[in-house]
């Protein structure tokens, strides 16, 4: 998943992030309601605006009254993350009606490169129900901060005949948000279709 010790390092961090995150709220639930648990975890996830894959602005707060399951990734991606996004589909796919509560999303983490048009024909192929988000460079930092993603570029290499380009380095974790916005889980992008989908019938309500 990772090529270097510079990818990983945000990824640890990450991780961390997210499960004092979710040892928060657990936390919240076991004590009750009006009894705040303070344990010094970092959000994660928070609104955002961007462009989806048909050149339209849309905001995050316009699913509310479903869950979000989001992955960062790029166009061009020679392997993690279409395998991730296609692991997303299958999960959905193998839930039936339930999927109508879950709106899959791809953010990109590349947006000097991925514009609407190659958006709109990268997520159509994993479904229908895929949206896929771009924006500014700076729009892309900020929903990247507040999801404490990892996403760098990678100059390609010479010696196997690709100079001229580069790639992205980026960490690869799904997350899933609730009605609410906030986190409910997160997953690593090597977990199976069947076990994304037990999970996510366990936490869909």
């Amino acid at each position: 998943m990772f090529r270097n010790r510079k990818v990983l390092i945000p990824y640890l961090l990450l991780v961390a992030a997210l499960a004092g995150v979710l040892l928060w709220h657990q936390s919240r639930q076991a004590t009750g309601p009006g009894q705040a648990v303070s344990t010094g975890a970092m959000a994660v996830g928070g609104d955002f605006t961007l462009t989806d894959q048909d050149g339209k602005r849309r905001t995050s707060t316009e699913f509310r009254a479903k869950y979000m399951l989001i992955y960062f990734g790029f166009t061009s991606c020679p392997d993690v993350c279409p395998t991730t996004l296609a692991v997303m589909a299958e999960a959905l796919e193998k839930m039936g009606a339930d999927a109508a509560k879950i709106v899959p999303i791809l953010i990109t983490i590349d947006p000097e490169r991925d514009n609407p048009k190659l958006m709109k024909s990268y997520v159509e192929g994993f479904g229908a129900e895929f949206i896929g988000f771009t924006g500014t460079v700076a729009e892309i930092e900020a929903v990247k901060k507040l999801y404490r993603v990892y996403g760098a570029k990678k100059a390609l290499d010479e010696a196997k005949g690709m100079a001229g380009g580069y790639g992205m380095d980026h960490s690869s974790v799904i997350y899933l948000m609730g009605p609410d916005g906030k986190i409910v889980s997160y997953y690593d992008e090597l977990i199976p279709a069947a076990k994304l989908e037990a999970e996510l019938r366990t936490k869909v309500k």
